[in-house]
């Protein structure tokens, strides 16, 4: 007996396709079903008979020696190949992939996971519609959807599978099909013979619709595939369930097969019955979460408004784009902003599958499996804002995971800023997002080891032992090493770290180092860790940067001296973190060693005079004599203009509670010449530019002598100033 062959031409991700190839099924009945994919994935096929698995999710190969070289195969609830793997399963019929193998694909100069331009844009522009998305969402998918499970006169029947294979055939007469696609049909064509060759008697091929044309009918002598196929470079890979999110399946994400409504056509697919009224009822429910008033009444409106557009545009039911106008007019009252939040969380959608437990998987990721369970962090496709307070186990637990994550370059959770206001160290935030991509991310980091921990414990050693590493990278490594708490690693990190210093030479370097090791000291004492060690590696860093710092200040152009100036900021403010009083009085006589010099560029003295007055050591009259000398009639204008620079960045608050000093700077730019002037404008700009724009407004005020500057004597309203004290005391509850 004559096996029986039935090509059914899919569009990859088409609801309509979906429930047209259901009823093809049901009807054609076939005992075994080849569906496009990769065809070693058939030991996978059981894991979708699981009540764990829910789409989207996608088949994961890679190359067993290079997880970077990788390739997915994405399957959400609405795909046909989906359906049909289910369809199969339910029904008993022998199921498996006929596409090239991904030991084939992945070798390919074309990953399997790559797609051309899509040959069905054509029909949609022969319909008279800009994208194929619009063509096939009033050709198809509208007239495959129904009021009720008892009206199906609009279904597309199952013969419409002849017709697109017929369009197919008679669209590739007139294209050139790339040598990759003919290969895959080749493979496609080799499997099928080799099915009915196995015995099978009624085989149902489903692929996407280009390729129909090339399986149906007679499939010809083998050897011509058989050459095709010959010689094609293999690569060992290995396959897996992973889970997969409706925003990659857009074709935004840069899938190549991806559609512009992933949420909007699992709802056609999911609800048979009011379609419309369902949507709406949704969009109402998600703008209500934003505290906007949207009623009843709106989505009634909507419903009425979609109907009507598909009726003035002769079609047969509403489809994306009158239910995407109604929902802008009636449901967004004309905002584009609200339109693409409902764009985002309903037409493309959030959703993220899930894959069962017994899935194959290396085993870094079954322990990272494990411990996100333990530790209640759940996997999501929107992002989720996770405070934590590190003095709770759970969450110094939760910091170190992230933490060892980070450091195997598994971005799944990433620093956030905390809506709660804190200035301890002891509050973490972060953003997770789990993208599927991280998938083939922990493949990657597999090579370290079997577990987060020991995984991380490599990455660490390995980077601080390499012979190149620098000062500045081996202090970073110590510092995110404590951050996930490999206390195993830290004496190796912290001889590395020694090691580094004593071979560096460079004060820059050694002073980019020193905040580093000072946070790190300051971590140590919230999290537990024995840091008695990095103390003296420390003092001795700061040692050798204060020894060596006159020296390095010598000689520098405009260039160094504002890099120079930027690490002695950081180190001051590591320095006063640190809070040691020896170590404050080291770092402070270098400080004034600069200050004192004449050979130094003037943003650093400048930087230093300002650093030493606020800590107190310089007082208000020497201040402001060391203000008159730099300013004085002798020096360059653009000298004076990088003093004052360094002195008055970032310190506007100074300017705007010591006229005096104000005044100073006013009357020596008022007196430059026109040209020196010009010279000195951009430095000026620069530095009064850094200001915050109410700064700049009230130093304005001052100079043009229309407002009198905060905390002098005249400037205070003494009965506003008594409404305050009495209201104070009132609170306080003590005598006004």
């Amino acid at each position: 007996m004559t096996a029986q062959v039935r090509v059914l031409g899919i569009r990859h991700h088409g609801p309509g396709s979906a429930r047209a190839l259901l009823r093809a099924l049901a009807e054609f009945e076939p005992d075994t079903v080849l569906i496009e994919g990769p065809a070693d994935a058939d030991p996978l096929v059981a894991l979708a008979a699981s009540e764990q698995m829910c789409p989207p999710v996608a088949l994961l190969g890679y190359a067993s020696g290079n997880p970077a070289t990788a390739a997915f195969w994405p399957l959400a609830t609405f795909s046909p190949e989906w359906q049909a793997l289910q369809w199969a399963i339910l029904h008993d019929a022998d199921v498996r992939f006929c596409d090239l193998p991904a030991t084939l694909s992945l070798a390919a100069d074309r990953p399997a996971g790559e797609q051309g331009p899509d040959p069905l844009d054509a029909l949609a522009a022969a319909g008279g519609y800009d994208d194929f998305e619009q063509w096939w969402d009033a050709v198809v998918e509208s007239r495959t959807r129904h009021r009720d499970d008892t009206n199906i006169e609009n279904d597309c029947h199952a013969d419409s599978f002849d017709a697109i294979t017929d369009a197919m055939a008679a669209m590739r007469e007139t294209m050139e099909i790339d040598e990759h696609t003919l290969r895959r049909e080749a493979h496609m064509r080799q499997v099928l013979r080799a099915t009915v060759k196995a015995g099978a008697q009624k085989i149902a091929v489903v692929c996407g619709a280009l390729h129909a044309p090339a399986l149906s009918g007679k499939l010809g002598p083998a050897a011509p595939d058989a050459r095709l196929l010959k010689g094609m470079p293999k690569i060992k890979s290995s396959l897996t369930w992973v889970p997969w999110t409706h925003s990659r399946l857009s074709s935004a994400s840069g899938y190549g097969a991806g559609i512009t409504s992933p949420g909007w056509y699992h709802h056609l697919f999911t609800h048979h019955d009011h379609t419309i009224e369902r949507w709406f009822t949704r969009v109402a429910r998600e703008l209500r979460r934003e505290d906007l008033p949207v009623s009843s009444a709106h989505v009634i409106e909507a419903t009425r408004l979609a109907e009507a557009l598909a009726a003035l545009r002769e079609r047969p039911l509403p489809g994306l784009t009158e239910v995407t106008e109604a929902t802008r007019s009636v449901l967004c009252d004309g905002d584009d902003v609200l339109l693409d939040l409902v764009t985002r969380r309903l037409v493309v959608g959030e959703a993220l599958g899930e894959i069962p437990d017994d899935t194959p998987t290396v085993p870094l990721d079954a322990d990272l499996q494990a411990r996100s369970k333990t530790l209640r962090l759940k996997r999501s496709a929107v992002d989720k804002n996770l405070d934590l307070d590190l003095r709770k186990d759970n969450d110094l637990q939760r910091s170190r995971l992230l933490h060892r994550l980070a450091l195997l370059g598994i971005d799944w959770a990433k620093p956030a800023t905390s809506a709660v206001r804190s200035t301890g160290t002891f509050r973490e935030s972060w953003t997770l997002r789990w993208e599927p991509e991280l998938s083939v991310a922990v493949v990657e980091a597999s090579r370290w080891g079997t577990t987060v921990e020991s995984a991380a414990h490599a990455v660490v050693l390995d980077r601080v032992s390499r012979p190149d590493v620098s000062l500045g990278a081996v202090t970073e490594t110590l510092e995110k090493a404590l951050l996930a708490d490999l206390r195993t690693a830290i004496p190796d990190v912290l001889s590395a770290v020694d090691a580094a210093a004593a071979l560096d030479h460079d004060v820059l370097h050694l002073m980019s180092a020193l905040p580093a090791l000072i946070r790190t000291l300051r971590y140590g004492d919230v999290r537990g860790t024995d840091l008695s060690s990095l103390a003296h590696v420390t003092d001795a860093l700061l040692a050798r940067i204060c020894a060596g710092l006159p020296a390095a200040a010598t000689g520098l152009d405009a260039d160094a001296a504002d890099a120079l100036r930027k690490a002695v900021d950081e180190v001051h403010t590591a320095i006063a973190v640190r809070d040691d009083a020896d170590t404050t009085g080291r770092w402070l006589a270098a400080l004034r060693v600069i200050a004192d010099r004449d050979d130094v560029d003037g943003i650093l003295t400048g930087r230093t005079v300002r650093l030493l007055r606020d800590i107190g050591r310089i007082d208000e009259h020497e201040t402001a004599l060391r203000v008159s000398r730099a300013l004085s009639v002798g020096s360059d204008p653009g000298a004076k203009a990088r003093w004052i620079d360094g002195f008055v960045g970032g310190g506007a608050v100074l300017l705007m509670h010591d006229r005096d000093l104000l005044r100073l700077i006013d009357d020596w730019v008022s007196a430059l010449p026109a040209q020196d002037f010009v010279d000195v404008l951009p430095v000026l700009r620069r530095t009064f530019g850094s200001f915050a724009p109410a700064e700049r407004r009230t130093l304005g005020a001052v100079v043009r002598g229309g407002e009198r500057t905060p905390g002098s004597v005249a400037s205070v309203d003494a009965e506003r100033g008594a409404r305050a004290v009495r209201t104070t005391a009132l609170i306080l509850g003590v005598p006004a």
